[in-house]
């Protein structure tokens, strides 16, 4: 005798044990990009964390990402005309704007005093 097909239903445990997964990995991925090599150059006007460290410099803490990799590939091919930043960036590989762009735009922005 053929039995009728049951329903597909995922078992309970089956809901439990993704939603235990997607709880402990959750963390793994919000944590912060980790400190792009080429920062140096950066950090001295913009700071590390974003916050700028000469008067004049934009601070780049919790910029939109989108925002800042455009930004910083329009400085790297001239669209951008600040011979400062182009000198500063010069041939960085997109792969280094990325992570310049994904760190910046992690940072908290906070007032000038209080980090």
């Amino acid at each position: 005798m053929v039995q009728p097909a049951r329903p597909a239903v995922l078992p309970i445990r089956y809901l439990a044990l993704v939603a235990v997964a997607w709880a402990a990995l959750g963390p793994v991925y919000a944590a912060s990009p980790a400190r792009p090599a080429r920062l140096g150059l950066c950090a001295a006007c913009h700071g590390e964390t974003g916050m700028a460290q000469i008067p004049g410099a934009p601070n780049l803490a919790g910029q939109k990402v989108d925002y800042l990799l455009e930004a910083l590939k329009q400085y790297r091919d001239g669209r951008r005309n600040v011979p400062l930043m182009r000198t500063v960036i010069g041939p960085v590989s997109d792969a280094d704007l990325d992570a310049l762009a994904h760190w910046y735009s992690a940072q908290t922005p906070h007032t000038q005093g209080n980090p």
